[in-house]
């Protein structure tokens, strides 16, 4: 056996567990040396020097103690002349005996009073005092900071004034005849000015806060003009001793006399001496003064750039947020303002605008109107640096806005930005609520800590896809989130835009139920009970509630939701609740006034009619019961032929399940969600329902809609290239049921999943599933092959690489001119674009020869000079929802600050999220079979009874045709081809005519009014022009438009030939360009209903009446999603 104990050595006596308890006593054997660092520090010279200089707060105090001693040695100056008298002789019998004895004249200056004085012994002893700690205090100080240079120190200025005014009475103690030796003491002032602004610099350093420059060359100013005014007071009193005795107040007068420029010349010096004194004051102030105001001047001006501070006061005692950009356009500065001043509550806050860029001249001008210059606060500073958050008072802040920079080429790079301003934001104020602006979806969950965010292509893409479905979508959503108060166009002669522009006022409010007139007598009812009353009493439109327990918002629960008196009630209106006044009055006079306000079948009512700016007056209908088989439900004759009901059910106080009737979606959905049929099973259904396998990016909220069964392969999503699993190369070949969907883009982007689930959503039946072609590039070639001839929308998405331009509202140039080509091209197809700039969309279906177009164009410039935020609501693109900007949704952001739903709500009404028991947006056309309903209030309770979908607007398509005798041909070639169609849209008119037939009668002429004022508006040819000249060149126009838009269909069809397209789906003929489409959001009850009406509708979840076992049926089809997918995202 090995011995261990002869193998391992013993351990050495520092580590034996005694001696780490007792102490280590064989340390000093060892060979480590103990060093000391900073040995250097600790020598004599350097503690005074760290006591003296480096140290900030000694320094300061040295720094406050050498300022007060040379203040105290002017003082004492000044009390000595005061104490002294010229006339009493001068104190030095020893060296100038007699010398009292001699008088002043002109030829001879007796310099015994300039050179001598009288100075009391006490007197002395406190300047002699105070001249020899200055003097040890300067050369300790000397001392200290000598680098080796020993003139370097001695030549300096303040080091030279020092011995001036300190070493004459130390040699006074010595030499007792040299007391009453004149000294100039009062130069102590400008070393007094060089240790003010040490004690500032110090003072500074101390408390840890960046010296404002403009404050230290202010006080630099004003201490150099008072050193300059006491130096020539003092020496001008001196020398004229031995001139005209002068006092230190005629000194004092005479020096602001002269350096003010006056010169009364009643005081003025009489020897030699002091008129040299001044002129060398004159000649210093002339050379100093104007190098302090240049610099002065100077800084002035950068403060003006880069904005100043806000100081703390106004932050403690005043309300304020900060908007944080990039780069701060007029066009977002000014929709910024607009929207957050238009809320009455909000007039009292003010903007802090904190950007790393200079102001440009567009944004200074505005600023600088009073409106806004007592508002408006800009600050040039970067978010990142705690300095100018401090500046900025973001700890005091209410809010703090960041958007991000849209103009980018690089969208992430900005994206990335936005999210370190978030985050600097975030810590430095984390109290502070944030609300941010994101542009890439994939991004969202780096700030979901903010309290709202808005993510740009999220909300982009969604109201695209609407778009297609629900026409003008983002029309709707854009008139909702802006602040208006519905006077739009309300001096135009269009009946469309007066309707058009009250109805643009309403927007979305809350108010609990307790409290409020509107809802409060239907606690206990039914959801849809509450919402059809209060319309039809009201014309409110109550469209989602929240229980108090929870926040999550439902719109549209249904009929089965009981309303409760802690709910929070979510209504649209012209102006909320609180702004209201209510009255009663006698049902004829009301009818009278009614009657009289508007003629026409769309007349509003006076409860829709804004009176002032916070104060709405509502009429309050009669809120009797009125029988369903009464006089006003009666139905048309032609409608009881048909076998129709003659009435429409009431809707009931609580739901019964036997009075919902199934509506045609959940008709169609009943086949899925019920079992399966043995045919579907043998046959194997094409489509699944369920939620999305995979998620393109974190925090997407996950949606139930339509999947296939198998994946399919990437090589068959090609549609222009064949592949081994089919050979089909255009979309025609694929033979789609439905219409396409053809979304041009730049890239893939993952924005284009909230384009794609929305037209999935499980609510929409399988055989309304549009097929969707993502065009990356958009040649001719291309579109046709991707079937642009037989599709139902083309959806221009905004490209990323034409956003940067070096003029701004370039950034649109290309996207506009492409969709000009298409619209020339394919004259029927429904275009969607999205731009850039708002201001752009005048370009849209550009025509310039349209005198109608030229009208709207006044109208906007009226409207805009009138204050209007939707001055762009009347372009008729616009209004028919074919373009629309992601920039008007800035506003969403703005209006979450007063209205913290709003980003929810409207993610709820687009698709982006989905709460159990929350409605959706959907649409329905108003048909033939659909008139005998005649007005909007019946058809509010036909879908409240039946469906429980409620109703929120109409989009409404009218015929723009100008026929005039006075702008139009009586034979043109053009008329006579298209005499068929003509001819149909006549006979629909005639036969689909509203009750009220006078009113209709009355279009020609209220048409013919519209003319002349759009012919005034455009400053077109006078009236008493020729009237054959005006034929002649309007038939030779129609001859050239019709043979330019043959000429384009041959290009067309030639172009599909040579592809071996079949021209059959073609119809270069087919042209909308002449009828005008917009929105009547919440119209009121005695709207009537016209042809081809669509009304929009928040239907209820068809998924809340549906057993918990059918629906866990249906979940089984999608068993790869985990249950954290199924929980809804909080971004």
């Amino acid at each position: 056996m090995v011995d261990l104990e002869s193998e391992v050595p013993p351990l050495p006596p520092r580590y034996r567990f005694r001696d780490l308890l007792l102490g280590d006593q064989g340390w000093q054997n060892d060979d480590r040396v103990q060093v000391e660092f900073y040995m250097n520090e600790n020598t004599f010279k350097e503690r005074l020097k760290l006591f003296f200089i480096k140290n900030q707060r000694s320094s300061l105090r040295i720094r406050l103690f050498n300022f007060s001693l040379k203040l105290l040695s002017c003082l004492l100056y000044i009390i000595r002349v005061l104490l002294d008298d010229p006339t009493q002789g001068h104190g030095c019998k020893e060296l100038n005996r007699g010398c009292s004895s001699q008088n002043y004249t002109p030829a001879k200056i007796d310099w015994s009073p300039i050179i001598w004085v009288n100075r009391s012994l006490p007197l002395w002893g406190l300047q002699v005092s105070v001249a020899l700690i200055s003097l040890f205090e300067t050369m300790l100080l000397g001392y200290l900071s000598y680098k080796g240079n020993i003139w370097e120190q001695v030549l300096r200025i303040p080091f030279l004034l020092e011995i001036i005014n300190a070493v004459p009475f130390i040699i006074t103690i010595f030499w007792p005849a040299l007391r009453n030796l004149f000294i100039p003491v009062f130069l102590n002032c400008w070393l007094a000015k060089h240790a003010l602004e040490n004690m500032i610099n110090d003072l500074h350093r101390a408390i840890q806060r960046t010296q404002s420059a403009m404050f230290n060359q202010v006080l630099i100013l004003i201490s150099t003009l008072l050193c300059l005014i006491f130096t020539c007071i003092c020496g001008i009193q001196h020398l004229e001793r031995a001139g005209n005795k002068l006092t230190l107040f005629d000194s004092l007068y005479f020096c602001i006399v002269t350096f003010s420029t006056v010169g009364f010349g009643d005081v003025t010096p009489k020897i030699w001496p002091s008129k040299l004194l001044v002129v060398i004051m004159i000649c210093v102030a002339l050379v100093v003064l104007p190098i302090q105001f240049e610099q002065l001047a100077y800084l002035w001006m950068e403060r003006q750039k880069s904005g100043g501070n806000y100081s703390r006061h106004r932050a403690q005692t005043e309300k304020h947020v900060v908007l944080c950009v990039s780069s701060l356009k007029i066009d977002l500065l000014m929709d910024f303002l607009n929207e957050f001043y238009a809320h009455p509550r909000l007039q009292d806050y003010y903007v802090v605008i904190l950007c790393p860029t200079e102001m440009d001249a567009q944004v200074r001008r505005v600023l600088q109107i009073p409106m806004w210059s007592q508002r408006v606060i800009y600050l040039q500073g970067s978010v990142l640096k705690d300095q100018d958050l401090l500046r900025a008072k973001m700890d005091d802040a209410e809010a703090c806005f960041i958007l991000s920079s849209r103009c980018e080429m690089d969208r992430t790079a900005a994206d990335h930005q936005t999210i370190l301003r978030a985050w600097a934001v975030k810590d430095f104020a984390p109290k502070c609520p944030l609300y941010v602006q994101i542009l890439k979806p994939e991004n969202k969950f780096h700030i979901k800590f903010a309290d709202h965010v808005v993510c740009e292509e999220e909300f982009k893409y969604a109201m695209l896809a609407l778009n297609c479905i629900c026409p003008a979508t983002s029309t709707l959503i854009t008139l909702l989130v802006h602040t208006s108060r519905g006077q739009e166009g309300q001096q135009s002669p269009e009946q469309w835009q007066k309707m058009y522009g009250r109805c643009s006022g309403n927007e979305v409010y809350h108010i609990n139920l307790e409290d409020s007139t509107f809802f409060a007598e239907y606690e206990g009812k039914s959801f849809t009970y509450a919402s059809f009353h209060a319309h039809k009493k009201f014309g409110v439109c109550l469209i989602g509630v929240r229980r108090e327990d929870n926040k999550n918002i439902l719109l549209n629960p249904g009929p089965r939701y009981i309303m409760s008196a802690t709910d929070i009630c979510f209504y649209i209106n012209i102006t909320k609740e609180e702004n209201s006044a209510f009255k009663k009055q006698e049902q004829h006079r009301k009818n009278n006034e009614s009657k009289s306000y508007y003629h026409g079948p769309s007349r509003l009512p006076l409860h829709s009619v804004i009176a002032s700016m916070g104060t709405v007056a509502i009429d309050l209908q009669d809120t009797g019961c009125r029988s369903s088989s009464g006089p006003t439900l009666t139905l048309p004759s032609e409608g009881s032929k048909n076998g129709r009901r003659s009435s429409i059910a009431p809707v009931l106080e609580v739901a019964d399940s036997s009075s919902l009737q199934a509506c045609d979606l959940l008709s169609d959905q009943s086949e899925d969600e019920t079992t399966p049929s043995d045919d579907d099973i043998s046959t194997g259904l094409e489509y699944a329902k369920g939620y999305p396998p995979y998620s393109p990016y974190i925090g997407s909220s996950p949606t139930f809609c339509h999947l296939l069964h198998e994946k399919v392969p990437f090589c068959c999503l090609r549609l222009d290239k064949g592949c081994q699993h089919n050979y089909y190369e255009d979309a025609k070949a694929y033979g789609f049921k439905n219409k396409l969907i053809i979304v041009a883009a730049e890239t893939a982007g993952n924005g284009l999943y909230n384009f794609i689930v929305p037209l999935r959503a499980y609510y929409r039946p399988k055989k309304e599933l549009n097929p969707i072609v993502l065009l990356l590039d958009n040649p001719l070639d291309d579109l046709l092959r991707c079937g642009v001839t037989f599709a139902a929308n083309m959806v221009v998405v905004d490209k990323e690489s034409t956003m940067s331009a070096e003029e701004d509202y370039m950034a649109d140039a290309k996207t506009i001119v492409n969709v000009q080509t298409l619209f020339r091209l394919f004259s029927s197809l429904s275009i969607i674009t999205e731009l850039t700039h708002p201001a752009n969309m005048r370009f849209m279906q550009f025509r310039a020869k349209d005198c109608y177009s030229l009208a709207l164009s006044k109208l906007e410039k009226k409207e805009r000079e009138k204050g209007s935020n939707l001055a762009f609501m009347f372009r008729l693109p616009f209004a028919a929802g074919r373009v629309f900007s992601i920039s008007m949704l800035d506003t969403l952001l703005y209006q979450s600050f007063v209205k913290d739903y709003m980003i929810s709500i409207t993610r709820l009404l687009l698709g982006l999220d989905t709460t159990p028991g929350s409605g959706f947006l959907c649409s329905m056309k108003i048909t033939e079979d659909d008139l005998w309903i005649r007005t909007y209030a019946r058809l509010y309770q036909k879908l409240c009874s039946s469906t429980g979908d409620i109703p929120i607007g109409i989009y409404r398509t009218e015929s723009q045709k100008l026929t005039t005798s006075e702008s139009q041909i009586s034979i043109s070639v053009e008329e006579w081809e298209d005499t068929k169609d003509t001819k149909e849209q006549i006979n629909n008119r005639n036969n689909h005519r509203n009750s009220t037939s006078s009113d209709q009668s009355d279009h020609p002429l209220l048409r013919r009014k519209s003319m002349q004022w759009a012919r005034r508006l455009s400053r077109k040819v006078p009236k008493h022009s020729g009237k054959t000249a005006e034929k002649i060149s309007q038939q030779r126009m129609s001859l050239y438009k019709r043979s330019e838009r043959q000429e384009l269909a041959e290009l067309v069809k030639n172009r599909m030939k040579h592809l071996g397209l079949s021209t059959a789906g073609y119809d270069e003929m087919n042209d909308h360009q002449n009828t005008l489409s917009y929105i009547l959001i919440n119209p009121s009850p005695d709207t009537r209903l016209e042809l081809n009406d669509v009304v929009y509708l928040i239907r209820p979840d068809p998924l809340a009446y549906v057993p918990n076992t059918i629906s866990s049926r249906k979940n089984s089809f999608c068993n790869t999603i985990g249950q954290d997918a199924r929980e809804e995202t909080q971004l």
